[in-house]
């Protein structure tokens, strides 16, 4: 339980970051799409570990191995296997807390919900194990890809640093420019040059993705318990760290009246659009056919590489000492995430909705 996402489009992950390997298995990808290994592997190389100073220094290639579901280069319609071995783990740098707790992680939790838990990077609930939703994500993406859906999110924030301009102002292809990949090259420094004194200073920081989902067709979304955005509030909540998620105006959008909020409608050729966007691109929980945005905030590294107080197994109280290569803010990482995320919905959805017009 709690390991499978997905109705039709549908992924089962497995592995512990200390394990052998991890890796995801696709069921319901359809027969003919493309299946572009580079592509897939240039995915892997944006979320991968060691990209830079700003980020943990493990040093994994996450080479991705297709087993199974892919024939001369397109999917079969069978599931997906997609393995990626682990090479750079340093069980001993966690020998420290096998007994004990460690503050705001998933230590204690585990220990009483399951009677055992892999203390080895945190097992199960390290974020190792979202490189296997990034290369199933990519697959998602490849067959989006052929009915002209596409995902960008990138760095909106970090602590108290923001940007102020929304995503239609901003030059998206410059997000991969920098190693915080934020659109905006002269904030990206300034976030680059914070993030840096705060891992000096043995702490961390949170900060925010926002991703930006263009293409969708109209009527994707399944009211009542599973609109769209509930949908997508759910995948963007199931990754690490994740405190929060808005979409459209968001909680901006309180402080609007009804007259300001509403987007009106207009005909735009032989399209009906709307003259705004702060629904977001759904209304009703279905998707209207503009440019589906939101928000997603992930709330500081839990392991910091300072003394914390604690108790152990007994209830004693200890001293926890950090240790391990940590990063000292998740969210450059989280980028290709919260798009890989975003994709798994979409493509869910898409096959969804092409079911109930059969």
């Amino acid at each position: 339980m709690g390991s499978i996402f997905g109705k039709i489009f549908s992924i089962t992950t497995f592995g512990e970051s200390h394990g052998p390997a991890i890796g995801a298995t696709i069921s319901g990808c359809p027969a003919g799409v493309p299946i572009d290994l580079d592509f897939i592997q240039n995915e892997l190389a944006r979320r991968k570990p060691g990209q830079s100073r700003i980020t943990t220094q493990r040093k994994e290639e996450d080479q991705v191995e297709i087993l199974s579901g892919v024939f001369e280069g397109v999917s079969t319609g069978t599931p997906i296997a997609l393995l990626i071995r682990n090479k750079d783990q340093k069980s001993k740098d966690y020998s420290h807390i096998a007994d004990k707790f460690r503050p705001s992680h998933a230590d204690y939790t585990y220990e009483q919900k399951y009677g055992v838990r892999d203390y080895r990077g945190g097992g199960r609930s390290s974020a190792r194990e979202t490189a296997a939703r990034v290369a199933a994500g990519a697959i998602a993406k490849l067959m989006l890809k052929e009915v002209g859906v596409s995902f960008q999110a990138y760095v909106s924030q970090v602590g108290e640093l923001q940007l102020s301009k929304p995503y239609t102002e901003l030059d998206l292809a410059l997000t991969e420019t920098n190693d915080v990949r934020c659109p905006d090259p002269e904030m990206a420094q300034k976030m680059y040059d914070y993030i840096d004194d705060v891992r000096k200073s043995q702490d961390t920081v949170g900060g925010v993705v926002t991703g930006v989902i263009q293409g969708v067709p109209v009527g994707l979304g399944e009211p009542v318990f599973d609109r769209l955005h509930a949908e997508l509030g759910k995948a963007m909540l199931s990754i690490n760290a994740v405190k929060g998620f808005e979409y459209g105006s968001g909680f901006e959008g309180i402080k609007l009246k009804g007259s300001q909020h509403n987007d009106e409608f207009f005909n735009d050729g032989d399209k009906i659009r709307t003259k705004t966007n702060l629904s977001g691109g759904i209304q009703g929980g279905i998707s209207n056919g503009e440019d589906i945005y939101f928000n997603v905030a992930f709330k500081p590294v839990a392991t910091i590489m300072k003394d914390q107080d604690s108790v152990d197994k007994e209830g004693k109280a200890v001293t926890v000492s950090g240790k391990g290569r940590h990063d000292p803010c998740v969210v450059p990482r989280a980028v290709p995430i919260v798009e890989a995320m975003a994709a798994l919905v979409i493509a869910d959805y898409y096959l969804i909705a092409r079911t109930n017009k059969i």
